[in-house]
């Protein structure tokens, strides 16, 4: 296969797309650097920034192109032509609006969610309203359903037809219709938590008809190539998921599986090109999850894909019909498995890996006949590349690159790691060793993931894992039990363990890096964001003299706040959520009760306007630290949330946290008078 690896690109998206969003200055599109600064804040300036763009996909004629761009705290959308690289028309709302999802609905429109972010770690939540953008020079953005039509479409036709009860979200573009999509329509009255209806939406009039009434609360859809709806799922305030599918328009709800009575879960994924059979995700009593073919006449399951450490994650679907073919494993390494190993699309998708050895290849978009495609390129060292491929030519061009200014020869790799727990489980991790440098004796940041259940750390590329790479430090992650996947089983054994065995296993993981010689038992600091906050604090107080040093960011530091204070407990589901995951905790379980046992230098950082983890939680720990006689390092960030969307923001956030780290552990890095935090 011809691949065109020239590192400048004809995507000039960062100038188009920056200069729409915000005037800002500008990233050089082909800057390279010959070493990474060792001055901290030129360190942080060079490698945290906003990517040049979120995502791209191609249109179904293959003609334009869609991104989305995420400049000055919020996301917008624009669309350019392929050829020329033109731009077109954009779509971006006021401050702190983000487009939190776009598809190509036909040759020339996209349909766009937009939602609001409360932080950087926080998922945009949509508004319930979706907006039609088209490769149209100069073409405005026009609302096409949403509770706040009449307010915003003044002067057009579909002002009329909008619904001031209703959120409306997208569930499926349906590629073999140009003037309908499948859409989620759900009361505002219900809180979430009520019963959905699937519709088809006219793109043209607005007007919506009803294809199915859910027959569970809080349901998503899934329709079959035909656009048929097929299949529901749902979980009501008990949190238990039930599945149901039926054989067509007009025909009864068969209950495919609920988890109440089971104990597992079963979710579609999709359906063979002919619809014959449906592929679900399975989960099971012990072990890992896994992808079964479903017989649509007996409802019964058979394995297809099933690995006996990890479950399965990203599915992938062929491009000509739109079946599942394959999906990724994440056993240290990404590797992809295939239903069908001689099956044309798996074959085409080892041709792609063959050309790029050691990344992963994730096919973004294709045109309708399958004869153009979007992929992106990646790795622990790659943030993304993305490579036009001409399947009749076989021939893949560079087209963009998500982070220009990164040399994938300048990052650290990532190592996966195994250990046992002190019970006897197995987990599973990953060490990053500064580039150059030997895995021995080296001040080393334990990085706790967020979540903390049914959440990850993987190989792919992390910006704030470079970060501490390139300045000296090793970065130990682990998977402790309660994280995602490594099956059902493994997340269960996570539950009302917080600071028990999940903080256990943090533990074991920084003492193998020890025994291994990797770490220096000197220089180790915990650090984390979210729960990984908890987790830091909680190390510091179990364990004294493990670490040097601790880091909280965005935190929640007393579990009993959780129940009255935040956004988990003000729905029912939440409620449950708490009650199961949480359970009633000793007030041992709260580092906040413990800072008289942190005798080590302590940051917290938070931010204000924090939704998820309100910043009572940091202003209580610093308060507990102060009376303790231990004062903490404290910023807080006016206008944030759970993370930081403004890069200014990031980059004094990321200032602090090297600064600190160098002044308790000592940088492999030099060092200078203009590292100091501003």
């Amino acid at each position: 296969m011809d691949i065109a690896m020239a590192r400048r690109s004809p995507l000039l998206v960062a100038l188009l797309l920056t200069s729409v969003i915000a005037p800002a200055a500008l990233p050089a599109w082909a800057e390279q650097t010959p070493a990474l600064p060792s001055d901290v804040g030129k360190l942080v300036d060079h490698l945290v920034r906003d990517d040049v763009f979120l995502d791209v996909a191609l249109s179904p004629g293959g003609d334009y192109f869609a991104a989305t761009v995420r400049r000055e705290g919020r996301t917008g959308l624009v669309i350019g032509r392929v050829d020329d690289v033109s731009l077109l028309a954009t779509l971006a709302g006021g401050s702190d609006s983000h487009v939190s999802g776009f598809w190509w609905v036909n040759d020339t429109q996209v349909v766009a969610s937009m939602g609001e972010s409360f932080g950087a770690l926080e998922a945009p939540r949509d508004f319930g309203e979706l907006w039609v953008l088209t490769a149209k020079k100069d073409a405005k953005p026009r609302l096409l359903a949403g509770w706040r039509g009449a307010e915003l479409t003044t002067g057009t036709r579909l002002a009329r037809n909008t619904d001031h009860t209703s959120f409306v979200f997208m569930e499926n573009p349906l590629r073999n219709d140009d003037e309908q999509i499948l859409v989620t329509v759900e009361s505002v009255f219900s809180g979430g938590e009520g019963y959905a209806t699937a519709e088809r939406l006219d793109l043209f009039s607005g007007r919506r008809t009803v294809a199915a009434r859910a027959p569970v609360p809080r349901a998503s859809f899934e329709v079959d190539h035909a656009g048929e709806v097929r299949f529901a799922w749902g979980a009501g305030t008990d949190n238990r998921l039930r599945t149901f599918y039926r054989a067509g328009d007009g025909e009864a709800w068969r209950l495919v599986n609920d988890e109440s009575q089971t104990g597992i879960t079963v979710v579609p994924v999709g359906f063979a090109a002919d619809n014959s059979v449906a592929y679900v995700r399975s989960s099971h009593p012990r072990g890992t999850d896994s992808i079964d073919r479903l017989d649509l006449s007996t409802l019964q399951r058979t394995v297809v894909l099933r690995d006996k450490t990890v479950d399965p994650g990203r599915v992938l679907f062929d491009p000509a019909t739109g079946a599942p073919f394959g999906a990724v494993f994440m056993d240290g390494v990404p590797r992809v498995d295939f239903f069908d190993p001689e099956s044309a699309p798996a074959r085409t998708q080892r041709s792609l890996e063959a050309a790029f050895p050691g990344q992963q290849v994730n096919l973004r978009s294709t045109t309708r006949d399958g004869s153009e495609q979007l992929v992106i390129v990646s790795s622990d060292r790659n943030p993304g590349d993305y490579f036009h491929f001409d399947r009749a030519a076989r021939k893949a061009s560079l087209w963009a690159s998500r982070s220009q200014w990164i040399d994938p020869e300048q990052m650290s790799p990532r190592t996966p790691i195994e250990l046992t727990a002190r019970d006897g489980l197995a987990l599973h991790g990953y060490l990053t060793v500064p580039r150059g440098r030997q895995a021995k004796g080296l001040p080393t940041v334990v990085l706790v993931h967020g979540g903390p259940f049914n959440v990850r750390d993987t190989f792919d590329f992390d910006t704030e894992v470079q970060l501490l790479a390139a300045r000296g430090y090793a970065v130990l992650q682990v998977n402790f039990r309660g994280s995602g996947g490594y099956g059902a089983d493994f997340v269960r054994a996570g539950a009302r363990e917080w600071g028990g065995a999940m903080q256990d296993d943090v533990t074991d993981a920084t003492k193998w890096a020890i025994e291994a010689g990797h770490a220096d038992p000197e220089r180790i600091c915990i650090v984390g964001s979210s729960y990984g906050a908890y987790a830091a604090l909680m190390g510091a107080a179990r364990e004294p003299g493990l670490y040097a040093c601790a880091v909280g960011n965005v935190g929640v530091y007393d579990l009993d706040m959780m129940f009255n204070r935040g956004d988990i407990q003000q729905r029912r589901s939440g409620q449950t959520f708490l009650a199961e995951w949480i359970g009633s905790p000793p007030e041992s379980a709260s580092p906040v009760a413990k800072a008289d046992r942190i005798d080590i230098p302590v940051f917290l950082a938070a931010g204000a306007e924090d939704r998820r983890a309100p910043v009572q939680h940091t202003r209580a720990m610093a308060a507990a630290l102060e009376a303790a006689g231990n004062p903490a390092e404290v910023k807080i960030f006016p206008r944030e949330g759970h993370g930081y969307f403004l890069l200014e923001n990031r980059r004094k956030f990321y200032r602090r946290l090297l600064t600190f780290l160098d002044r308790h552990l000592g940088a492999a890095a030099t060092r200078s008078d203009a590292d100091r935090a501003p």
